[in-house]
């Protein structure tokens, strides 16, 4: 009857709360019997709705936790990257949060239609505002997942060089070689360009070396070659690489890239590269561990110009030969 009426909850207005009110003090009145008899089957039926909720609840919060708890261990044994696991944790849980709520709350005779589409427009309406931030956070998703650099990898990314100081879920943190940390988006990050130059514990480097015309090109090339035998950075085919990679293993090199192993690494090579209008131009290549690269470079560099002309090896520059006729 009435009190049958009253069991679902509904926001009326103040003339029908008048109504039913006076209808409830009628029943008292004529019927207290009846009237007492209903309120106990409806408070029976509320408290039993009640405690079903109260277990969903309870059963719910424990399965929400011990998902958490296998998703930890899951990626604690995969060694998946801590704000990647973190997030997708916390996703889940927060998830799995919200519809206990809804169905707890369904348990107990509430209509959870209006609150659904509450929550979805919501999710609308935050999804529009948010346009970017959720670009850069799919795009955060991505470079967590696929790893094209870590924390420590050196790299050219946006027209910043810099290396990577952390990879958050919206941002990527670098340290420029003039000491500024500069924040890139990670949803441009991951659609464009990453040059890593740690991604290899390898590295060639080349240099150009010209020297003047009338040079013995076999000699110059014998010099070069035995310059670069002087050096303990430069590696050759003889060189163990075992202990690199057992070394690169335990640091910041992937190992699930193609071709990361490289059974030998090339002897240093000298070529004569051109022919130019008042020089000739060697080019020269050597392997090195990554680390080294620019040491070697600049140490290399400044050799060659010192004692290639101790060698009998001039250098060319441009210049104009008058002769004067009498």
């Amino acid at each position: 009857m009435l009190l049958q009426d009253l069991q679902t909850p509904a926001i009326l207005p103040p003339d029908s709360v008048k109504q039913v009110t006076r209808e409830i003090i009628t029943q008292l009145q004529t019927d207290p019997e009846t009237f007492w008899h209903q309120l106990g089957q409806s408070a029976l039926q509320f408290g039993l709705k009640v405690l079903a909720a109260i277990v969903i609840y309870i059963v719910g919060a424990w399965l929400i936790r011990w998902v958490k708890r296998l998703l930890t261990r899951v990626f604690e044994r995969r060694k998946t990257e801590r704000t990647l696991a973190s997030f997708i944790t916390s996703f889940i849980s927060i998830m799995m949060t919200v519809m206990l709520i809804i169905v707890t709350v369904g348990t107990l005779g509430v209509d959870t239609t209006s609150l659904a589409a509450l929550l979805a427009a919501g999710g609308m309406a935050i999804g529009m505002a948010l346009s970017g931030t959720v670009q850069n956070f799919a795009g955060g998703i991505m470079l967590l997942a696929f790893k094209p650099f870590r924390a420590g990898n050196f790299i050219n990314a946006q027209g910043y060089s810099g290396t990577v100081l952390e990879v958050n879920i919206t941002t990527t943190k670098i340290l420029t070689v003039d000491n500024r940390v500069v924040v890139l988006p990670n949803g441009a990050l991951s659609n464009g360009t990453i040059d890593n130059y740690s991604a290899r514990p390898f590295r060639r480097v080349e240099w150009q070396v010209s020297v003047a015309y009338g040079s013995d090109a076999d000699a110059c090339k014998q010099t070069l070659l035995a310059m670069m035998a002087g050096e303990q950075r430069i590696l050759t085919a003889a060189t163990d690489l075992a202990p690199i990679y057992d070394e690169a293993e335990k640091e910041r090199f992937p190992l699930s890239t193609v071709n990361y192993r490289m059974d030998v690494v090339p002897d240093p090579f000298v070529g004569l590269l051109s022919l130019n209008a008042n020089d000739i131009t060697f080019v020269v290549r050597a392997w090195v561990q990554a680390a080294d690269y620019w040491d070697v470079f600049f140490d290399m560099q400044q050799r060659f110009y010192t004692e290639l002309p101790q060698h009998g090896f001039a250098f060319a520059y441009p210049h104009v030969d008058v002769t004067m006729v009498q």
